[in-house]
């Protein structure tokens, strides 16, 4: 049996094991546990389950130290870092408690019956229902906050659906301390056994999406192992939700007007959100529209200098590293592209540590071949007519892949251009962000964390309050016995917002 450990890419170096590849028949064990666990969970109720998340955050909180020190070594992240994502990550396991406890995503319609133009109607109550259990893969580049303990994992609880976590390749040390601090904290609640589980291996994660009992799928990757996922989806019995983030480029447009006014400012900004993680972040600004002109030389020089006192950071794993090498190197050796700064040499004695870089081309130049996401520390300014900043917009888009956002940095009295470069850039990205970069993600009511593909491949978002909708269906009774509907469908239940024969109803 194959052993699974980690390495500490700072070195190269392999780390020892901590476990073994999970086998077909224990995949099957644990889902088929996911599934019993399904109606115990429900059956929980909103506060029953607020209460598991909130000892799961709880417990998480007391595991601090260990879980930052071991996530340290095995991803190469500096502990301030990932002392942050697991703040993070707490927090959004109470906020999805605050999201059920509140009760409103639960969509609970009311139509009694009666007589309409169309004639007698039925009496119709409709709410959202566990989906049942779900799939979540975690993520190489945040093993916190989209990995065991991430948001997946917490809006699938939320909403009374059991999760079984594919442990990721690169950290599979922290998987297992966080699925044991979360399996340790539901022990300690009236959850059913089962509601947490985990499986390690490729060959696991295959065999889990494919498994009867499983009923939908997170995952945050890349785009290949995302329709790698699918095909295994496609081919079941019965196809299932696949809810994956997996590739953005992030768009930056730059205003003359932006330019003019703090291009000095833009230039470190931008150089700060590229690299921040080793620019291993989803939300990565990867390409960045400039001025042609004097006050975007400016902003280039910025970057220029900037990046020099950036130092080298190690990328996460040996795929990674060499993924970002090729792909950089193939932007080094390509006709219409320019260097700024010396990136120097790949660092081939300190395990997959890379040098930062920026590149610069003229947007005439731009084509599919300069727009596929590297994942790390890099990216390309695209310098355009100052002119024309629409026309360069709309041009750009036009080759991009769609993002998960997209940025308009733009100068004090310029209300009517930014009206029109968000009409030009909505249909592109999930997120349009304003004067500010799109590096970092607020776990919130309104966050939405999602794009046309190839950002994502549904209309929803894995982060913030509406995340749990994924994780969810819609049934409708119709003149049901009140001893069959759940509480918050009967007559005498106002403790959170419903919709009456079409009349929102506020609790009280």
């Amino acid at each position: 049996m194959t052993h699974v450990a980690g390495v500490d890419p700072r070195t190269a170096t392999p780390l020892p094991a901590v476990t073994e590849e999970t086998p077909d028949h224990q995949v099957d064990t644990i889902a088929e546990h996911a599934a019993a666990a399904s109606a115990g969970l429900e059956a929980m109720g909103r506060d029953g389950r607020g209460e598991l998340l909130d000892a799961m955050a709880e417990a998480v909180e007391q595991h601090r130290d260990e879980l930052v020190r071991t996530a340290a070594l095995e991803t190469g992240f500096a502990t301030a870092k990932l002392d942050g994502e697991l703040t993070r990550a707490a927090y959004q396991l109470r906020f999805f408690a605050d999201v059920i406890r509140d009760g409103s995503y639960l969509e609970a319609t009311i139509d009694r019956a009666g007589t309409t133009p169309m004639g007698p109607r039925p009496d119709l109550r409709r709410m959202l229902v566990p989906i049942g259990p779900v799939a979540v893969f975690g993520a190489s580049n945040f093993p916190f906050a989209f990995s065991v303990l991430g948001g997946d994992t917490a809006s699938a609880l939320a909403a009374g659906s059991p999760v079984v976590v594919k442990a990721h390749a690169s950290h599979p040390a922290t998987s297992k301390l966080s699925f044991d601090v979360l399996a340790e904290a539901a022990a300690q609640t009236p959850a059913p056994e089962g509601v947490i589980g985990i499986a390690y291996g490729r060959d696991a994660g295959a065999h889990l999406v494919a498994h009867p009992a499983i009923q939908a799928v997170g995952f945050t990757g890349s785009l290949s192992g995302g329709k790698a996922l699918l095909d295994i989806i496609n081919r079941r019995t019965d196809p299932i939700p696949f809810y994956g983030e997996l590739s953005s480029l992030n768009p930056v447009i730059v205003t003359p007007a932006a330019a003019a006014e703090r291009g000095d400012t833009i230039g470190a900004d931008l150089v700060a959100s590229f690299t921040l993680g080793a620019g291993q972040l989803c939300t990565k600004p990867g390409l960045v529209l400039v001025p042609d002109n004097a006050a975007g030389d400016a902003l280039a020089g910025a970057v220029r200098k900037a990046l020099a006192d950036v130092a080298a950071a190690p990328l996460l794993n040996e795929r990674i590293f060499d993924s970002y090498r090729s792909g950089t190197r193939d932007l080094r050796e390509h006709r219409h592209l320019a260097t700024l700064g010396d990136p120097g040499e790949d660092l081939t004695d300190a395990g997959f540590t890379v040098e930062p870089i920026a590149f610069e081309t003229a947007v005439a130049n731009l084509h599919e071949d300069l727009v596929t996401e590297i994942f790390g520390p890099v990216t390309v300014l695209v310098r355009y007519p100052a002119a024309d900043v629409e026309a360069a917009t709309r041009s750009t888009l036009e080759v991009l892949p769609h993002s998960l956002t997209a940025t308009i940095l733009h100068g004090a009295d310029e209300d009517a251009l930014v009206a029109r470069l968000t009409e030009i850039t909505r249909s592109a990205a999930g997120r349009i962000v304003y004067n500010g970069f799109p590096t970092g993600v607020a776990v919130s009511w309104a966050q939405t964390h999602g794009g046309p593909w190839p950002s994502t491949n549904s209309l929803h978002t894995s982060v913030g309050a509406t995340a749990i909708r994924r994780f969810l269906r819609p049934v409708t009774y119709q003149n049901a016995p009140e001893s069959v509907l759940p509480e918050e469908l009967r007559d005498g239940f106002g403790a959170i917002v419903r919709r009456l024969n079409g009349v929102l109803m506020l609790p009280g």
